[in-house]
């Protein structure tokens, strides 16, 4: 794979699997409601897509070796690898489920992703795969756990009559 797709990628997927979760977590925890994680998870995915999109191609022009094809395929790969992963969050929730297993059904499937990225980023560098799954499952689990408590502060804050 190019350098400059698999950097789009790797930041698309990566991002937008740690942030969708952070979302999904944070609306879940405040409002419990399933039409909000959807709305949500529709406007982090096209948001945020663009939004990290042109932050890579800024940091690709930053980087003077890089020629323009280089970094519009990078620019493309992070808009689209993000707008894709984000969006697959929502096939929990548009399925008889309850919001709470599609929330854990989310966690798993983001995890499953981050593993297996972090694996196949490891034999790219002829590395030990375990230091980085685990390096990378642990940032996405601390995000998590951070919106979870700030989306059950938030929300307590509605119930109180603060918000």
């Amino acid at each position: 794979m190019k350098l400059s797709f698999r950097k789009g990628l790797g930041f698309g997927l990566t991002s937008g699997v740690i942030t969708t979760l952070g979302m999904i977590v944070g609306l879940y925890s405040g409002t419990h409601s399933k039409m909000v994680v959807i709305i949500g998870i529709i406007l982090i995915a096209i948001s945020d897509a663009m939004s990290d999109a042109l932050g890579v191609h800024i940091a690709e022009e930053s980087a003077v070796k890089n020629t323009a094809r280089d970094i519009w395929e990078a620019t493309g790969a992070t808009f689209v690898s993000k707008l894709v992963f984000s969006s697959t969050f929502m096939i929990p929730f548009f399925l008889p489920f309850s919001l709470n297993l599609g929330v854990i059904l989310c966690l798993v499937w983001g995890a499953s992703l981050i593993i297996m990225f972090s694996i196949y980023l490891a034999r790219k560098r002829n590395m030990s795969p375990w230091h980085i799954v685990l390096e990378h499952l642990l940032i996405a689990m601390a995000v998590v756990l951070v919106t979870h408590f700030v989306g059950d502060w938030v929300g307590g804050l509605s119930i109180n009559g603060v918000v």
